[in-house]
């Protein structure tokens, strides 16, 4: 993504409009928030996530996102292999933004940069942008048809975006390679899966960790580098039960950015947010619903312990590689407002409270 594109997230700012006002923002803030909730503004569009590359995506296409109104064309994905390069300057920023706290929680980057912190209500609820009917207490009361082998790899975990970052800070700051993106594995989502993987394994969960980088230096064909990864995995370890693909949200405009804010005690933790594809793009993708299932019981387990860290699973037409297996989730961490060690907390705590569900699936439990 080239440095003057943001990604858009319309559907935030009825989840967190009041987040947004307590903060008081200032004049040229509030007027945007006035236009964008105005009649035929982006009060009607869905929420943009950063599952694939800003830009026209053809409808249909891999990651093109529904009901997008007003929006501009951001986080969109096309069909899988076919990506379009990713434009802009490359150029790597001179030195990372501090962020200084600002009124009521909102935050300022030294480029002036607005972050508005939020919390999505989550609970055990489906955003669903597809046409199908969900029954979600019937999926709850079905469970996951998943099981854990005794031996051997359990859970994967990918990045098919993995040099997406954080909002730099005071603790760890790191050269862009693109807007909100580094190579430094210290510093992106890798870093982010790492945490995941060791949180997981203490409990007792055998996790590969693909750390490979798909994203660099071209979007083109992300999604089937990271595709043909996870099935090289799958054949040396077909009883693999779980892949998630784990991924940084990007919330905002040009002007605002939104962090998201878990309500748990101790340190500060940003939301994490579960999204499943159906192939209704027109991806072949038969066994969806068994994804789904997953979802909705790691949901439940994390909602039952950590009531607002998660926010609503995502359900949509596109199939994002979820076809490879019938445990494949994205995973979305904080946003691009929240920092690296917001996200990490926020992976801790999936771990504590996903990690006892998992065992519960293990072979002979």
């Amino acid at each position: 993504m080239g440095k003057g594109r943001k990604l858009a997230a319309a559907g935030l700012l009825l989840l967190g409009i009041k987040a947004a006002a307590a903060c008081g923002l200032g004049a040229a803030a509030a007027g945007w928030l006035g236009e964008a909730l105005s009649p035929g503004g982006l009060v009607s569009a869905s929420l943009s996530l950063e599952l694939g590359l800003p830009g026209a995506g053809a409808p249909g296409a891999e990651g093109a996102l529904p009901g997008a109104g007003a929006l501009p064309a951001e986080g969109t994905q096309p069909a899988e292999g076919a990506q379009p390069a990713e434009g802009g300057d490359e150029s790597p920023a001179e030195s990372a933004p501090a962020s200084t706290a600002g009124a009521g929680g909102a935050q300022y980057t030294d480029e002036g940069q607005l972050i508005v912190p939020t919390t999505i209500s989550g609970g055990l609820t489906i955003r669903n942008s597809t046409s199908r009917e969900i029954d979600v207490g019937a999926l709850a009361a079905m469970g996951a048809p998943q099981t854990l082998p005794a031996e051997g790899p359990q859970v994967l975990i990918v990045h098919t975006h993995g040099s997406e970052a954080y909002t730099p800070d005071e603790y760890d700051s790191y050269e862009e390679t693109d807007t909100d993106r580094t190579e430094d594995k210290r510093y992106n989502v890798i870093r982010v899966g790492d945490e995941l993987a060791s949180a997981l394994e203490a409990q007792g969960i055998s996790v590969l960790h693909d750390r490979e980088i798909y994203d660099y230096p071209s979007y083109t064909g992300s999604y089937s580098r990271s595709g043909a990864a996870v099935e090289r995995y799958l054949a040396e370890y077909p009883d693999i039960a779980v892949v998630i693909d784990l991924h940084r949200d990007a919330l905002g405009d040009g002007e605002v950015t939104y962090k998201t804010v878990a309500e748990t005690p101790g340190e500060a933790s940003s939301q994490l947010m579960l999204l499943v594809g159906t192939g209704d793009s027109g991806l072949y993708h038969p066994n969806w619903e068994q994804n789904l299932r997953l979802a909705v019981y790691l949901q439940r387990a994390v909602n039952e312990k950590y009531p607002t860290l998660a926010r609503p699973i995502s359900l949509v037409n596109e199939r994002y590689n979820q076809h490879l297996s019938t445990g494949s989730l994205i995973l979305e961490v904080g946003s691009n407002g929240n920092s690296l060690r917001e996200a990490i907390t926020a992976v801790r705590l999936f771990a504590d409270a996903a990690g006892p569900a998992l065992l519960a699936l293990r072979a002979g439990a």
